[in-house]
């Protein structure tokens, strides 16, 4: 069985960044596949890679990450300027983004609009 987590931008924004990674890597070690609303700055992604890396071990495999942001392509001058000063203000709350165990996701593989969540069959010992 896969089991995904929603976590809303609101649970994080208080967070400092090795908290907000912190949150999450707990909850993939926990076999879920978090969707996180909005997006982590490109520094706590690549925090997020990073200590998925040094705490491979067992049955932690490592993650696998994708973001989708549908208005990112084609967005025009005033369109583009206003959500970027919604994001300065707001937060990154656009946008979506998916974080799984690499024991359980096979690939993402992502558009500007939709993602394709490919797992690998799971297999319980007995």
């Amino acid at each position: 069985m896969v089991t995904f987590q929603f976590v809303p931008y609101y649970e994080i924004e208080d967070l400092g960044s090795a908290r907000r990674v912190k949150k999450l890597i707990d909850i993939v070690k926990q076999n879920k596949i978090v969707l996180l609303q909005g997006r982590l700055k490109k520094e706590e992604e690549t925090d997020l890679i990073a200590i998925a890396m040094e705490e491979i071990k067992g049955k932690f495999r490592g993650i696998e990450l994708a973001v989708i942001n549908p208005e990112e392509k084609g967005q025009e001058g005033l369109k583009r300027l206003r959500n970027n000063f919604f994001n300065a203000i707001l937060g990154d709350r656009q946008g979506l983004t998916i974080i799984g165990p690499a024991s359980i996701v096979k690939d993402i593989k992502k558009d500007p609009t939709k993602i394709e969540l490919l797992t690998k069959e799971v297999r319980k010992k007995g």
